[in-house]
């Protein structure tokens, strides 16, 4: 694109030169800090870190902090430049689209004069992305900070022309819309592959790999047909509930579950420090299958099966279950993530909060396979799953390419570093 035809340095480290028209000014020459009474009206307003300024309502409704009594809580109006103090630095800056009332955290800013509330908003995100607003850290928290309104008002923002504001802020509007609706679209391919990878995995684990292959009903609901040859065992005909306690603190690696696999716990201090938690975790084997069956009526991505990749320990608030014949355990964790996937875990829990146990799991029917044929199965979904995830990898660095070239973008508009008006 264009450039401007003469440059000036700025004085700003963290903008450096700009077009030689553009002025200079402290921020406190031009937006003033507005505190309104909150009307009966009013709905909450939140800023999130991506720049949207919007009802809370619109966007969703929980994982929020509650605030029964509202207690300092400010009027905010639409076009209102909104800051959040404490999370301007993750880009928490924006413009709100509508009326209403947020909590005291938020600077909710109006200009002095001619000054493009729209533009300042992609100035000032561009400053937090560039990592300036960290610089000047205040705060106690890591990775925050206190960018309350005096330090703001303190900081030189540059000064285009009025017309040139409006014209960079709608261009990257129009612009930053179109590569949004790239990302959303990759995005939703990356879905659509997620999803074809978990049919390709139920597929194989429920029904095999050999389309010639006769079929017969299971009397599996969740399941349907699977192959004639094929037997049909409870859980508890091959696996047996592991209580095996640490209670010799023999072992000190401890798991958790992240998204749908066991990952070590990063524990700080000395092993000591641990003894009394850990002597009553389980003991786990390799290639023990975890069911977290805690809070199923909680649960919104059901990522609840997984298999130890090595001996540790997990709590003992998860159900472990060893094989007792000598079964593929990669072939069974697929086929109970599959169980998981398809929410058939939820029905089976008790109580208020709908735990799982092995109780519940033990008298259910699954189907079992030749154990070659239960490795075949294994080693396809392996190849099948390895070419997905290729793909999958290969969508995500196209988002980031596009997310790294619309902030690109916004930098080089909103600092002068490319003309377009």
């Amino acid at each position: 694109m264009k450039r401007y035809a003469k440059y000036k340095d700025s004085g700003i480290s963290w903008i450096g030169e700009v077009p030689e028209h553009w002025e200079i000014m402290r921020a406190k020459y031009m937006f003033v800090k507005e505190k309104r009474e909150i009307r009966d009206c009013d709905e909450v307003i939140t800023c999130f870190r991506d720049g949207e300024v919007t009802l809370r309502k619109n966007r969703r409704t929980t994982g929020f902090t509650e605030s029964l009594t509202e207690v300092g809580y400010q009027g905010i109006r639409k076009n209102d430049l909104v800051i959040h103090q404490m999370d301007a630095f993750a880009g928490a800056i924006g413009v709100s689209d509508s009326d209403g009332k947020g909590t005291s955290v938020y600077h909710c800013c109006t200009p002095m004069g001619d000054y493009n509330v729209f533009y300042y908003s992609n100035l000032l995100r561009t400053m937090a992305k560039k990592g300036f607003i960290q610089s000047l850290y205040r705060g106690i928290r890591e990775r925050s900070s206190d960018f309350n309104f005096q330090i703001f008002s303190k900081q030189y923002l540059v000064i285009p022309p009025l017309s040139e504001q409006k014209a960079i802020a709608d261009f990257l509007d129009k612009k930053t819309a179109q590569i949004n609706e790239l990302v959303a679209a990759k995005k939703k391919q990356i879905e659509l592959l997620k999803e074809y990878k978990q049919a390709v995995i139920a597929k194989a684990v429920t029904q095999g790999i050999n389309p010639k292959a006769k079929m017969k009903d299971s009397g599996i609901t969740w399941i349907g047909q699977i192959p004639e040859h094929w037997n049909i065992k409870r859980i508890a005909s091959l696996f047996v509930e592991n209580k095996q306690i640490n209670k010799d603190f023999a072992y000190k690696k401890a798991f958790q579950f992240k998204y749908g696999n066991l990952v070590p716990k990063n524990e700080i201090g000395n092993d000591e420090e641990y003894r009394e938690t850990y002597v009553k975790y389980t003991v786990l084997n390799q290639n023990d299958i975890v069911f977290n069956g805690l809070n199923l009526n909680y649960d919104f991505v059901s990522q609840r099966v997984a298999i130890s990749p090595e001996s540790g320990i997990i709590t003992s608030a998860y159900i472990a279950i060893t094989p007792r014949n000598k079964v593929n355990a990669f072939f069974y964790s697929l086929l109970f993530k599959t169980m998981d996937n398809k929410k058939m875990l939820h029905g089976m829990g008790s109580g208020i909060r709908l735990t799982l146990s092995f109780c519940d799991l033990k008298s259910q029917l699954i189907p079992i396979p030749p154990l070659p044929e239960q490795e075949q199965i294994v080693a396809y979904i392996k190849e099948k799953v390895d070419s997905i995830d290729s793909q999958i990898t290969s969508v995500e660095k196209q988002i980031a390419n596009l997310n790294e070239f619309k902030q690109s973008l916004i930098s080089d508009a909103v600092t002068g570093k490319i003309k377009v008006a």
